[in-house]
This record gives structure tokens, sequence and C-alpha cells, in this order.
């Protein structure tokens, strides 16, 4: 059976994905930093996942726990790096420490995990690699100053690497969810539009995986508005923004 890795799979979409591949029968290594979430959401996994505790912030230990996956489990054939946290900030309480701590674990986390990852897999010349950005990278958005720079830089890093990913025999695919119900999105102070349950993202996320699109987005609709949004004048934008978050 094809073993997948996902990080971040402690809480929210990431669980909600690991126990639905393993209701299918299929093998997962999850990790996250939270040892105990992860311990029960093994036991939930009913022997299809494995716990694998891990910090993707330390480059070292996201290498070492990548070739110690492959020596006890077999080749990772596909990799979920959706490891990432919100904080929101305004200008009134913004913080540079608050900017790096989101930029180390949404960016560097996925990149730590894509070095290790990918020299395997072009070897294999055989692989599949998602990595988790947000809707929000788009455009700017009120309190998301870090989140959506982070994840504006996982779309960017994504884009760059597709052509050689094609080349060296990987499936690589971007993932931009809108605002899914999770423990983060409730940090939010603002009305979310098109607010989507867990278990329909993991949903939508799963159909996205099995297809051939570079790009995974949900919820559609809000993806939709989102991409006209992209192409706004700023006059334009600031005032949608106003009109649906109240910001």
């Amino acid at each position: 059976m094809t073993l997948t890795w996902i990080t971040g799979a402690s809480s929210g979409i990431g669980r909600a994905l690991a126990l639905r591949l393993a209701r299918e029968g299929a093998p997962v290594v999850a990790s996250a930093r939270n040892a105990e979430a992860l311990a029960a959401l093994e036991r939930e996994g009913a022997g299809r996942i494995v716990a694998w505790p891990l910090d993707v912030t330390d480059h070292a230990a996201v290498a070492a726990a990548v070739a110690a996956i492959e020596g006890a489990h077999g080749p990772i054939a596909r990799a979920i790096l959706n490891a990432g946290t919100h904080v929101p900030m305004s200008a009134d309480d913004f913080s540079a420490a608050t900017v790096r701590a989101l930029i180390d674990i949404n960016l560097m986390g996925a990149a730590n995990a894509l070095e290790a990852l990918l020299p395997r897999m072009a070897a294999r010349r055989a692989g599949h690699i998602a990595v988790v950005a947000s809707l929000a990278g788009y455009r700017g958005l009120p309190t998301a100053a870090a989140y959506g720079a982070s994840k504006a830089a996982v779309i960017n890093l994504c884009e760059a690497l597709k052509p050689d990913c094609d080349r060296l025999g990987i499936k690589l695919q971007l993932v931009d969810p809108g605002f899914v119900d999770t423990p983060l999105t409730r940090r939010n102070d603002f009305a979310m539009p098109f607010l989507m349950p867990v278990e329909a993202a993991s949903e939508a996320l799963a159909r996205g995986l099995a297809s051939r699109r570079f790009e995974i987005v949900f919820p559609r609709r809000f993806a939709a508005i989102m991409k006209l949004m992209r192409i706004l004048p700023y006059r334009l934008y600031f005032a949608a923004v106003r009109r649906t978050t109240g910001k």
C-alpha cells in the first residue's frame, strides 16, 4: 500500500485527512509537535496510523525523520506538508517575532521537508508531494500580515518548483484552502465567509489529491472570489475587504 506522511496531523485538516485515509485502508505516518494528540490519533487509526512526533522547524530532525520513516516503513510515496499555524496580528500589535515564528513554521517547515524528500523521490523518479498554503496567500487580509506573508511565500515556492518536479517525475500539488473550522481559524475575530467544516475540507482535499490539478482549492466559490480579488486595483480591493470583514 502507498505510504502517506502527513505533517501537522494532530488537529484540523491534517488530522481529518489521516483518519479518512486510514478508514480507506491506507497506511499513514502522522507527524506534529503534540505527541499526546498524535498518540490519540494513532489509537483512533485502528492500526493504520503511526504517530511520529516531529518539530518541522528543526532542520536536522526533519531530515532524520524522513530517513527513519523510510527505513522503518518503506518509501514515502506521498507527503502532505500541512504543518502550520496562525497568529492574528494587526498594526496595533505588530511583532517581528510573530512574523519570524510563522515564517519558520509555515514556510521553513515545508522547505525542510522538501529538502529531505525531493532527492529521494527524484532518485526513484516517483513521488507525490502536496504543500498546504492558503487562499490568504493571494492578497493581504486584515490581521493576517504574518500568516498571509508566509502562505504567499509557500505559493510562490511551489509555483517555482513545479516545472522541475515534472521533469524529475514528482507530482507536486499546491493546496489553497479558504476558511476551515479549526482551532486556528477560531482565533479570528471577524466574520469568515464560506467557513467550511473540517470533514468537508478533508473530503475536498482527498478528491484533489487524486486529481491531476496543480492547485487544489476549496471552497470553490470563495476561491473564485479570491482569484478575482487578486486582479482588482487597490482602491476596489480595500473597499471589498472592508465590506466583507468589517475591518
